[in-house]
């Protein structure tokens, strides 16, 4: 089998040495890279060539590439970097990187013009003074042809393995088995349509009940169709630990199923060749978050990439790289887990992470499949919580008592510019003073005051003999991120000045936001970039929401899953006696707690009582357990951390009795699986609405304006989604049965009405 690879590509896997070393350095942006470029090219003499296409082919390898410069008078080849700051600031391994490019392009050009001997310039340009630096060697044609021949050998016999691997992988699951002996009611169904999503290479929105499988049924025929669509990765994304923790059981089920026909060496039967790759964040993944990830700090830094190919090959023979393997990994190769886990995303088949690995602004795992041309497949699990999880991502806040900390300690350049945006942040303060105000343009000179920070903190931090302000790195990056979610400003985002709380009364201090209103802009591209993307959840209705709100293409596939449940297991109730209008709850309080201990009578079990918020919640709470003391209860707290999550969950016991107390949409209204006794109802003190102020009125007023339905997509389609989350936990299996209190008057509306599933039988 023939290979083709970018120089670049070939040398950062064969030729990168020294410390992963992450510590802050200004670097130039693209357009200011190519403008350096330019310069130096400008200053060249007559005759000089550009942009030199250079290719040779090694066995089963071609390797092509575009040399910067060559200067056939001096018989001398260029490669041009530009930089800002200090040159001997310039990491180790940046530096081996560049010179093995040029080495390689050396190899190539003495090929093409069969010379015997090459003189190579590494050139640096900053970019701030113009100032270019040539590092200079001369080489001979065979030191640099053999030194391109061993780095070909070992990344033809990498390339090798990878498509051996790939060739098993399309085997085993062309021929993949289901976990289990039937599909669930309505499992089918799904399995079909993203099987033809994926193969077709179209986008799916699946709409499937609670309790079906959604996560085996979407990860089975999307690997099924892997060969036949030539998929080269399927990325699962979810908002929650809980929803990837199912992605990894399911790909461990699916693992365990496939019994081959010969046994392997052991005797056992062999397992699936499937790579599975978990991401997780740099937080959870860190061994020492009390160091700094460069090598003088961290140890598992020191080294980084000369003990990265051992690390990878060994976690490699592995198929499932859960955190917990690719930990066990790390630490016997004495690597960052982390930055182990990034390197392998290049050579993994399933890719387990957050919704922000590929749909965040700098996402990586869409650069990475740009970068090198991958095909691939998204799954997006709960794909209701996108909306709101890509507004932030594609939203900016500055916060001005934080420009004030910066301030005080800059340097003077620094203070000038910090000065000068100021002015025109205290402009915006004193146009409605104290009261929070949106716009639907950006003030004129502010994005252009910002940039002036930028340039100015960019000088300072250019000088690596400084002391780290990390303040003022923060407020740079904050800066940095403002200013590009400026260049994208449109119809979809508002710009709003939030006033802080003031400690000073003669001092008005705010927050600047652009606030993305609908992420469907920002979200069109990542969607066309894959060849296929599934979203699925058991709330997307109505269809044209989600679709208004993440920009699907207008081929994109609908489907409705019916549910396996009979409407005679659930019993949804409607309180018409009780309003949770902020307004009535105190006066509803002692209504709402009787029917609570009324059905808790009726039938002891465990329970889930939701509400609109912690003040709401702990309010019903105390008012139950004071007439009902002998009723045992739990309850969600603000500051609650995963563990203690997970204990909040494990009190719903098999046969258990107790009410838990949560707030709608917080942690427990999804993505957790309390079937049979564990949980027999649930009540559901709210719609779920977001709060009536301005922000969210803003927001209504854009809605309307764009789909002339500011209501429904700001408060009742979001709040509804909450609502069916929750009564979702009740029912999880066929033999499942249980009740829903819906305890508010408004739930009788018909438009309410018509959000709610159909199958359910309402009273």
């Amino acid at each position: 089998m023939s290979y083709t690879v970018a120089v670049r590509t070939l040398c950062e896997f064969t030729a990168k040495r020294g410390d992963l070393d992450l510590r802050f350095t200004p670097s130039p942006d693209a357009s200011e890279g190519r403008a350096g470029h330019a310069a130096i090219a400008a200053r060249r003499p007559a005759g000089y060539e550009t942009e030199v296409a250079l290719t040779s082919v090694f066995g089963t390898l071609t390797v092509r590439g575009r040399a910067d410069g060559y200067d056939p008078a001096r018989q001398r080849l260029e490669e041009f970097k530009t930089y800002r700051g200090d040159l001997d600031a310039m990491r180790e391994n940046q530096r081996a990187l560049h010179w093995a490019q040029l080495r390689v392009y050396g190899a190539l050009m003495c090929e093409k013009l069969g010379l015997d001997a090459l003189e190579l310039a590494l050139v640096y340009y900053e970019i701030g003074s113009g100032h270019e630096t040539a590092l200079v060697e001369h080489a001979s044609a065979q030191q640099l042809r053999a030194e391109f021949e061993s780095q070909c050998t070992r990344f033809v016999a990498w390339a090798e393995q990878e498509s051996t691997h790939r060739a098993a992988r399309d085997v085993a699951l062309a021929a993949l088995r289901l976990p289990h002996a039937t599909f669930r009611a309505g499992q089918r169904d799904l399995a079909e349509a993203v099987w033809r999503a994926a193969t077709q290479g179209r986008c799916l929105l699946a709409e499937a009940p609670t309790g079906i499988g959604k996560t085996i049924g979407t990860l089975f025929p999307q690997l099924k169709a892997c060969a036949r669509a030539g998929i080269d990765k399927v990325l699962f994304l979810s908002a929650k630990s809980s929803g990837r923790q199912l992605a990894i059981d399911a790909l461990s089920a699916l693992a365990t199923a496939q019994v081959d026909s010969e046994p392997d060496v052991n005797g056992g039967s062999a397992a699936l060749p499937l790579r599975v790759l978990e991401l997780v964040a740099r937080d959870k993944a860190c061994e020492h978050p009390d160091l700094a990830c460069h090598g003088q700090s961290c140890p598992l830094a020191r080294g980084f990439y000369d003990r990265l190919p051992a690390a990878r090959a060994a976690a490699l023979t592995r198929m499932r790289l859960e955190r917990a393997a690719l930990r066990e990994v790390a630490r016997e190769h004495e690597v960052c887990p982390y930055y182990l886990g990034q390197e392998l995303a290049r050579w993994s088949d399933v890719i387990v992470g957050d919704y922000n690995y590929y749909f965040d602004v700098s996402a990586m795992l869409f650069m990475l499949s740009a970068h090198n041309q991958w095909r691939v497949s998204v799954l997006v699990d709960e794909a209701h919580n996108l909306p709101e999880r890509a507004r932030a991502m594609y939203s900016a806040e500055l916060v001005q008592t934080r420009l004030d900390a910066v301030r005080r300690a800059a340097s003077a350049p620094v203070k000038r510019a910090l000065t000068r945006l100021a002015r025109h942040w205290n402009a915006q303060n004193a146009v409605e003073p104290n009261a929070w105000r949106a716009s639907e343009t950006l003030p004129e000179g502010l994005v252009a005051a910002l940039g002036d920070v930028i340039a100015a903190i960019g000088d300072q931090l250019e000088q690596p003999a400084l002391v780290r302000d990390v303040e003022l790195e923060r407020f740079y990056f904050d800066a940095l991120h403002f200013v590009r979610m400026a260049e994208r400003f449109d119809a979809q985002s508002i710009f709003d000045v939030t006033p802080l709380a003031a400690r000073d009364a003669k001092r008005t201090r705010s927050t600047l936001c652009i606030r993305n209103i609908v992420p469907a802009g920002a979200l069109r591209a990542r969607m066309a970039a894959a060849h296929s993307v599934t979203l699925f959840s058991a709330t997307l209705t109505p269809t044209h929401y989600y679709t208004d709100m993440l920009g699907l293409p207008s081929n994109t596939v609908n489907v409705e899953i019916g549910t396996p449940f009979r409407a005679e297991q659930l019993d949804v109730r409607i309180a018409r006696d009780i309003s949770t209008r902020y307004k009535d709850r105190e006066r509803s309080l002692d209504t709402l707690i009787e029917r609570l201990a009324n059905q808790y009578d009726a039938r002891p079990g465990n329970y889930l009582c939701f509400f609109s918020s912690y003040d709401y919640l702990q309010l019903a709470a105390d008012a139950f357990v004071a007439r009902h003391p002998h009723v045992s209860t739990w309850m969600q707290s603000r500051t609650m951390d995963e563990a203690q999550q997970q204990a909040f969950v494990a009190r719903f016991v098999e046969g258990g009795c107790g009410i838990g107390f949560a707030v709608l949409g917080g942690a427990f209204g999804e993505g957790i699986d309390l079937p049979g006794t564990r949980l027999i109802g649930t009540f559901i003190a709210t719609l779920g609405m977001p709060q009536v102020n301005p922000v969210n009125e803003a927001m209504r007023e854009r809605m309307q304006t764009l789909y002339g339905a500011g209501f429904d997509y700001t408060y009742l389609i979001p709040g509804l989604r909450k609502v069916v989350q929750a009564a979702g936990r009740v029912i999880r299996t066929e033999r499942d049965s249980g009740v829903v209190h819906l305890l508010d008057d408004r739930f009788a509306r018909p438009d309410v009405r018509a959000l709610l599933p159909a199958w359910w039988h309402v009273g």
